[in-house]
């Protein structure tokens, strides 16, 4: 197959080649403008441009006084907050590369990433994030300084290699040559890298991909054509911005459209601080879709007989409306009815009451799933992307909306299929390379710099995009059938009981699933129905629960060929977290980890 090599053509987004002199360039047109807010002490804080530019300046100039090179990776380890992203942007700026830990990393796998990428300089978020270090700073003898955000719980802690942050910026206050900053930020350039960010290593130790600011000024320059961005944006960043996704929508293309960020308080906490934000657009990844579902299934089961009838019309004068090309007069005048019954309210209360478009990506979604947003009036779509491709590749629109498939690629993003079935992506998206990793690189880009996603796909008439699934996780069974697990799972994960599944039979006579149960889901079915429980894995073993998700794999079975039908399942008794090794930080099972984990219940099943 004969493929264009990749263009090497200059790209700016209004007239700026890298992320930080865009960046420079907003905190001046903004200046005391609200750029980031979050909770303190239970009350929402507001923080300017002004205030942006003056931490990550002090930040930068401090990091050049400890000598950080450019090229040089910066680790940051700590949740989502302003901090992040301050030292995310100083360190990007004076020519290192930052790169995010995840806080569910163990001591073991911060020493792992920080002796792969060379770091010396680490920030950590608070005393919890510290111990990690301290407990395995014999392993990495090249982190020279740490840097802590928070003192609390430190307040008599010293040691000569730690620091906290209101000493570094005081630090880079006092630094005589102020103009060293903004040298250094003129001086990167589009090939540099703008990030260093870890893969999650579910075939084997993480690797580290390289992402230039060409990248992520195509991301921007991209999505500006596609999809619709406002000033008076409000937005909610909640999952790690270690993950490329987040690090886009909620850093790079902020700085790009001037949108407010607001830091959700934790993991634990996103819905509560969607109801209090009601953001514009929204960006997650299908579990907090599917989670939303199951909540709102739950509340309607809670409603009574008039709630649930009430909810049910709603729902489908909602439906009705939103698969309608051109609505009748009589849909127009249902969706009024279902808005002021039901809809509007229910918005509100999930916090999507000024949502203009929200999106899934990071693992496959069932359409359905996006059919049902959609007719509560909630315009939710579906995008493709990859560590390797800076993020996003395709994605549908809401005025554009292919369900099914993840969309059409991004202007300047090329497709192709080869011959094997895998996806091949081309274009100024593709990632410069694996850090230290030469083989890798070799074995992920072709010679002509085309990235090789593992994915199986299919374009269709429309040039969108439908990933059938992972190349390595097709089941071929004994009898030789080929079968792509990812739509299957996908079906099973639409029921509010389930919330992840694994497809079974490489190499076996027939498929089997290994089921992860929603803990609060499951509970209150059981607590309705006075099934007795004590723990997680006793609620897995009560027949009532078996049961219950037999059913669900019964009806998923009614729509797959025999061949793809599920035999048997098992429930995994372990609730899972993603300080598991099962689960990647944003919630996906690892296959492997899995099948080898629970080789028992798999057995069990043939």
């Amino acid at each position: 197959m004969e493929m264009s090599p990749v263009s090497m053509e200059p790209i700016a987004f209004e007239g700026h080649e890298t992320i930080v002199a865009l960046w420079a360039d907003r905190c001046r047109k903004y200046g005391d403008r609200v750029c980031h807010r979050e909770k303190k002490l239970g009350i929402w804080q507001a923080h300017s441009w002004n205030d942006y530019y003056a931490a990550a300046k002090k930040i930068g100039l401090a990091l050049l006084e400890l000598g950080v090179q450019k090229g040089e990776p910066v680790l940051v380890l700590s949740e989502d907050r302003k901090e992040w992203v301050y030292c995310d942007i100083a360190a990007a700026a004076i020519g290192a590369v930052p790169s995010g830990v995840y806080t569910t990393d163990s001591a073991g796998q911060l020493a792992y990433l920080a002796n792969d990428s060379g770091a010396r300089v680490v920030f950590v978020e608070n005393d919890e994030q510290l111990d990690k270090w301290l407990e395995a700073r014999g392993d990495m003898p090249g982190v020279e300084h740490v840097i802590v955000f928070d003192r609390e719980g430190l307040a008599t802690f010293s040691h000569e290699k730690v620091m906290f942050l209101d000493e570094l910026y005081a630090k880079g206050a006092a630094v005589s040559h102020q103009d060293g900053f903004e040298e250094a930020l003129y001086a990167v350039t589009p090939d540099d890298p703008r990030m260093l960010i870890y893969t999650s290593g579910t075939t084997g130790p993480p690797k580290g991909a390289i992402l230039t600011h060409r990248n992520m000024i195509f991301q921007l320059v991209a999505g500006e054509q596609m999809l619709d961005f406002e000033e008076t944006d409000e937005q909610l960043c909640f999952l790690p911005l270690c993950h490329v996704l987040e690090r886009l929508v909620s850093v790079d293309a902020p700085i790009a459209n001037g949108s407010t960020v607001n830091f959700a308080e934790s993991p634990e906490t996103v819905f509560e601080n969607l109801q209090e934000v009601n953001p514009d657009t929204f960006a997650g990844v299908p579990r907090i879709w599917e989670k939303i579902y199951s909540r709102v299934m739950i509340m309607r089961a809670e409603a009574g007989p008039v709630g649930a009838r009430s909810f049910d019309l709603a729902l489908y004068l909602g439906n009705r409306y939103a698969q309608a090309e051109n609505p009748t007069l009589g849909q127009k005048l249902g969706k009024v009815v279902a808005e002021v019954l039901v809809l509007r309210n229910l918005r509100r209360m999930l916090g999507f009451a000024n949502a203009r478009r929200v999106t899934s990506g990071a693992a496959p979604i069932s359409p359905e799933l996006i059919d049902w947003f959609a007719a509560i009036g909630v315009p939710l779509v579906e995008g493709f992307g990859m560590t390797e491709t800076a993020g996003v590749a395709t994605v549908n629109t809401v005025d554009d909306n292919h369900i099914g498939t993840v969309g059409k690629p991004l202007p300047g993003c090329e497709l192709r299929i080869d011959d094997n079935g895998e996806l091949l992506v081309g274009g100024p998206l593709v990632f410069k390379g694996y850090w230290n990793k030469p083989e890798k690189t070799a074995e992920t880009l072709t010679e002509d710099g085309w990235l090789r996603t593992g994915d199986i796909g299919r374009i269709d008439n429309h040039g969108c995009l439908t990933i059938t699934g992972r190349m390595k996780d097709v089941i071929i069974t004994a009898g030789g059938k080929n079968i792509t697990p990812a739509e299957i799972e996908s079906k099973l994960k639409f029921s509010p009981y389930i919330s992840d599944a694994v497809v079974i039979g490489d190499k076996r006579k027939y498929l089997t699933c290994l089921i992860m149960i929603d803990q609060e889901n499951v509970e209150k079915f059981a607590q309705d129905r006075q099934v007795p429980f004590s723990d997680f894995a006793s609620l897995t073993r009560a027949p009532e629960v078996r049961e219950l998700i037999a059913g669900v794999v019964a009806e998923t079975n009614k729509q797959f060929a025999q061949v793809e039908q599920l035999k048997d399942f098992r429930l995994i008794d372990i609730l899972l977290t993603a300080e598991d090794e099962e689960l990647t930080p944003t919630m996906k099972l690892k296959r492997n980890f899995v099948e080898t984990r629970h080789k028992a219940l798999i057995d069990e099943m043939y």
